[in-house]
């Protein structure tokens, strides 16, 4: 088989490219940021995991979110704490688990390690809000997609938590409704890591992707309370 010229390329060839060059505009942007603070991008990127935990967490678990070996997480680790920017200690919960936190410094970094490329910030934004949510939206998709492939760690996303009904006021500017802050939502609202996030059974998780990307209400695909935007009731999640 010949190898795609640019004139047969498909639309997934395209979008590929265009990723591609995105990739190298952040992984050149991760180590010049980086490399200036004495870290490395994965040792960055391991300060702004413990900062975005809601809880502490070990060694497996950030390996976990990063997709890395237990070896490789345990070397930068290991280089955080001789720097003093993480610290390890005991679990509350169990004495025989060690968990690990942020220093004070490491609090900083963490702050400037969160800090995303300044030109692809400026990209993003100059694009119109709806182009904006429909990326959004078709990320989401690819996430969800590599989730269920095993090639990504799972993502706290909006889709597939039972405090997200999607759909629930079709026609409007925001027509989802987020249950934890009980108000609507657009597509530019949407999360890809929400820290409040609660998954849904998984016989409800086909269910409430399924209504987000055809556009039907949830009470349309079965058990539920239509609700308006000024009528809602925050203690009510998802139901089965």
């Amino acid at each position: 088989m010949s190898p795609r010229t640019r004139s047969n390329l498909s639309v997934s060839d395209r979008v590929l490219a265009g990723l591609s060059k995105l990739s190298l505009v952040m992984r050149h942007e991760s180590w010049r940021s980086a490399g200036r603070r004495g870290l490395t991008p994965t040792q960055a990127q391991i300060l702004s995991i413990l900062a975005g935990s809601a809880n502490p967490i070990g060694l497996k678990e950030v390996a976990r979110q990063m997709a890395i070996t237990l070896g490789t997480a345990s070397e930068a680790i290991t280089s955080l704490v001789s720097k003093g920017l993480v610290r390890k200690a005991m679990s509350e919960s169990d004495g025989r688990a060690i968990v690990l936190t942020l220093t004070k410094p490491g609090v900083r970094e963490a702050t400037t390690a969160a800090a995303w490329p300044t030109a692809l910030v400026v990209a993003i934004d100059a694009l119109p809000e709806s182009e904006r949510a429909g990326l959004l939206r078709g990320l989401i998709g690819m996430i969800r997609t590599l989730q269920e492939q095993g090639a990504v760690p799972t993502a706290r996303m909006c889709v597939g938590c039972t405090y997200f009904r999607p759909n629930e006021y079709p026609g409007t500017h925001k027509p989802h409704h987020c249950l934890l802050i009980d108000a609507p939502i657009g597509d530019s609202d949407l999360r890809i890591d929400c820290g409040e996030m609660e998954p849904v059974a998984d016989e409800l998780g086909s269910r409430l992707w399924s209504v987000f990307v055809n556009g039907q209400p949830l009470d349309d695909q079965g058990p539920g309370h239509r609700r308006s935007p000024s009528k809602s009731r925050r203690s009510n999640h998802v139901s089965k």
